[in-house]
């Protein structure tokens, strides 16, 4: 094989392992009932995979191999381990399940346990941010370093934190199952906002060369109809799979075929999924037939009048305005405040948003957040105030990681200076 050959291989594995990591895991977890031995186990088994796959050939069923592979490591990490006396029980369960399952067998066995592993990373037992984290960082597959940006925080605090959550849910013996129906309430939230991360994570990624990841999005799509099944009629299980669905309609015209940001007021709407849409329209009212109108149900509604408009000057900006205003009421963030402000700006013209993101700067809570300064140079474009937008943009430029993103925000940029 050559060297081009073999880094071309070597490319696909890394995709491949990044796409099923969470899957792979969460059936580990599952047998293991230990969160890291079963990280360290996966680990191991990629590390095999980038040895073997690109000299003998990616298997038929990797993620079968991934999985029966992990379990070795760990029957082999067992064995190892100076308590080995303590753990001779795990590891003849371990070694029986290996002499049992076929590779065949084991992709069936998946499929339902990412759900339960996310009921178990959002135990009440542990912080409300931690759990979203470590179910990001376990299920998501996302690297630490990029929830981190998601949490506003830097990356060694939330190194600890999951460090602390893993630890936390072995000592205290959280069980990893989904809980009874009496218990969804105290749990659904983190396990919606975990959703919703994995979603926005593919759709505007945080990293890497491409501007989505479809994997995250079909996973977190996928999740969300698996929640609505286990949880039937509650709205905000709804009105989620809904916002998904709508924005997700939009994801294949959101970049050129050069992988360039197009941005809403360009993209080419007759190539909006409509398929997408009506199921998205369809979830929202359902949800919204149910009578509590919740946060995710009211991002929806904005979704859906986006997709429901011939163009964006048609788009009915007002209305979006006051959705977002009785949204901040539910949930008072500046992430919304910033999204109001976007859509007044559509709604009354640039100037009228410029107090609204000068109270946002004055307060630098959203100081790190490269959306708030692509959002903020955008609207000090229109509203003709170049100095400042070039400035804004620059500032937004030292805060992205993305490629198509930064490609998107120095071109802007060169034209104020053009």
């Amino acid at each position: 094989m050559t060297a081009a050959s073999l880094d071309q291989t070597r490319a696909a594995v890394n995709e491949l392992v990044r796409e099923e990591w969470g899957r792979v895991l969460a059936a580990l977890v599952g047998q293991l009932r230990d969160f890291a031995l079963a990280e360290d186990a996966l680990q191991d088994a990629v590390v095999a995979a980038l040895g073997h796959w690109p000299r003998d050939g990616v298997p038929e069923r990797p993620r079968a191999w991934l999985l029966q592979t992990a379990r070795r490591k760990a029957i082999d990490r067992l064995r190892r381990d100076t308590n080995f006396r303590a753990k001779r029980a795990e590891f003849a369960v371990l070694r029986e399940l290996d002499r049992q399952t076929r590779q065949d067998d084991v992709d069936e066995t998946i499929a339902d346990e990412r759900l339960r592993l996310i009921f178990t990373c959002c135990h009440p037992a542990l912080a409300e941010a931690a759990r979203v984290a470590l179910t990001l960082r376990t299920l998501g597959g996302l690297a630490t370093e990029e929830i981190a940006r998601a949490f506003l925080v830097p990356e060694a605090t939330m190194a600890q934190r999951l460090t602390r959550a893993k630890h936390k849910i072995k000592a205290a013996g959280i069980p990893y199952e989904v809980p009874a129906p009496d218990l969804w309430p105290e749990r659904l939230g983190s396990v919606l906002a975990v959703i919703y991360l994995i979603f926005n994570e593919g759709y505007a990624a945080t990293s890497g060369d491409a501007p989505t990841r479809s994997d995250l999005c079909r996973e977190a799509i996928r999740l969300g109809w698996l929640l609505t099944r286990q949880v039937p009629g509650e709205p905000e299980a709804a009105g989620l799979l809904a916002l998904m669905l709508l924005h997700d309609s939009r994801r294949g015209t959101r970049s050129d075929s050069e992988g360039n940001l197009i941005t809403l007021e360009h993209q080419d709407r007759t190539r909006w999924d409509r398929e997408r849409i009506a199921a998205g329209i369809r979830v929202l009212k359902d949800a919204l037939a149910q009578g509590n109108s919740g946060p995710y149900q009211i991002q929806a509604a904005i979704s859906a009048l986006h997709a429901g408009a011939p163009d964006h000057a048609a788009t009915d900006w007002h209305e979006i305005t006051l959705l977002y205003g009785a949204l901040y009421a539910l949930q008072p963030s500046p992430v919304v405040r910033l999204n109001g402000a976007v859509a007044l700006s559509f709604a009354e013209g640039a100037e009228a948003a410029l107090p609204a993101l000068a109270e946002l700067e004055r307060e630098g809570v959203l100081a790190d957040y490269q959306p708030f300064h692509a959002a903020r140079a955008d609207t000090l474009r229109r509203a003709g105030r170049k100095s400042a937008a070039a400035e804004a943009y620059r500032q937004a430029l030292t805060r992205t990681r993305n490629a198509a993103e930064r490609r998107f925000l120095e071109a802007r940029l060169a034209e104020l200076l053009g």
